[in-house]
């Protein structure tokens, strides 16, 4: 006979709240086994690798979505089709990366102006957003 998992041991072998598991459910991403007489759900251990497939999943920057699209794949595409959901979530994480140093850039060199000796009582810093703010409007 398998193993058989409440919901509470189930979240805890997956390293989950017991809400997740519900809100797992309720986006479809795992089925909710019907209620015996016990009154007490029952899990198997693969619903604990399907939660930490999620999870691992999430980790990487997919969306529900994704990962539901992700748990349908079967068949000889779908090494071809989780590549392509990979290279495109790749090239995302990419441009975020590329937009984040192009924000800490323009901040470290506020940061350098301030740290300067500045003539004026005015902060350096306000001045480069008055004068960003103003020169974007022209």
């Amino acid at each position: 006979m398998k193993a058989r998992l409440t919901i509470g041991r189930l979240a805890e072998a997956a390293g989950v709240g017991v809400e997740t598991v519900r809100f797992y459910q309720r986006c479809g991403l795992l089925t909710e086994p019907e209620r015996p007489a016990s009154g007490y759900r029952e899990y198997c251990p693969a619903d604990v690798q399907r939660i930490r497939f999620i999870k691992r999943a999430q980790s990487l920057g997919f969306n529900l979505d994704d990962i539901a699209g992700l748990l349908k794949l079967d068949g000889p595409q779908t090494c071809s089709l989780t590549h392509d959901l990979a290279l495109n979530k790749l090239n995302l994480v990419e441009d975020k990366i590329a937009a984040l140093a192009s924000i800490r850039d323009a901040l470290r060199q506020m940061v350098r102006q301030c740290e300067l000796k500045h003539q004026r009582g005015t902060c350096p810093i306000i001045e480069s957003l008055v004068r960003d703010k103003n020169e974007r409007l022209l």
